[in-house]
């Protein structure tokens, strides 16, 4: 039961860390109460924006906690920097580079669509990973995983906005970057699994974080600069909130499943785009359809019933 309840924990601050980018994006009323919110438009070089101070923030609090949660990341770092392991560094910086992708294009989406069908649509990346592990591994899908596939699918189809599109296009490219974000992630995930084998999670992690980091910083120097002066204050304040949540969440996640396993928490972690639909519902009231609602309900059943198809002896145990 403790691990189960970590897991849940790490669900919703990753629920909460998205609410927060939109806030940041789209004025809301938060809990009802007073309005809050939109001091960014939804562009890319603001997306990259906020990504650099949430992980101008993460990075050196993950550098403070890496030798707790792993005593020898730095040691494991610096093996992997020598002329022999350049192959697994070279993994690791690719980890970084998709980690900062899928982040950019899932801030896009949620800044442009209702949070929860952001993330439904982000949610659809066990289907990229199961065919990607097909390709990569040799291992197909069975005739009920692409059953379970072709659920998500049908439910990723009924999240979609029906009713007026958000500023003209505004719509069809958030439901592109959703999509383009799991594809990302899945990306992430098949060359983390690759990693793993040969190196530990923590400081996979670090590096993720750290390469994300210079790769924002990087796509703000070279991208137009806003004319607008910016609110820097509630930036900071919710890039601040949102970095905590971050590594509050990745924390609660790693501790719950040394109780539970990856496998189980996995299957907690595929509620999390109904829970996404409740957290905004109680923190910004954004609302969605019945039908859409049905689609968020069908999607995160695919996703449970695909991760418990998931296969014990793919699950290895890091070193």
């Amino acid at each position: 039961m403790l691990g189960f309840l970590l897991v849940l924990a790490a669900a919703f601050c990753f629920c909460f860390q998205n609410v927060i980018v939109r806030v940041l994006f789209t004025e809301q009323t938060l809990f009802g109460l007073f309005p809050t919110g939109g001091f960014v438009t939804p562009t890319l070089p603001h997306s990259f924006l906020l990504l650099f101070m949430r992980m101008a923030i993460v990075v050196p609090l993950m550098a403070a906690l890496a030798t707790t949660l792993y005593p020898a990341t730095w040691r494991d770092m610096q093996v992997i920097s020598r002329s022999g392991q350049r192959f697994l560094l070279g993994r690791s910086l690719a980890g970084g580079g998709l980690m900062f992708l899928y982040l950019a294009l899932l801030y896009v989406s949620v800044g442009l669509i209702p949070t929860g069908i952001a993330l439904t649509l982000f949610f659809t990346y066990p289907v990229f990973t199961a065919l990607m592990a097909w390709y990569t591994f040799g291992s197909p899908p069975s005739p009920q995983r692409w059953g379970i596939m072709g659920l998500i699918l049908v439910g990723t189809v009924l999240t979609l906005p029906h009713s007026r599109p958000i500023a003209g296009v505004a719509s069809p490219l958030g439901i592109l970057c959703g999509i383009t974000a799991g594809f990302a992630y899945a990306l992430y995930t098949i060359n983390a699994q690759q990693s793993f084998a040969s190196l530990h999670p923590v400081p996979f992690t670090w590096i993720s974080f750290a390469v994300t980091l210079l790769l924002s910083a990087v796509s703000l120097s070279l991208g137009p600069q806003s004319a607008a002066p910016l609110s820097w204050w509630p930036l900071w304040v919710g890039g601040s909130f949102s970095a905590i949540v971050t590594l509050a969440g990745h924390l609660l996640n790693n501790l719950g499943i040394r109780q539970i396993g990856a496998t189980t928490a996995a299957i907690i972690g595929a509620s999390n785009p109904a829970l996404t639909v409740v957290l905004a519902w109680l923190a910004i009231q954004e609302r969605l359809n019945g039908v859409q609602l049905t689609g968020v309900a069908i999607v995160t059943l695919g996703v449970l019933f695909l991760s418990r198809n998931t296969t014990p002896k793919r699950e290895k145990s890091t070193p």
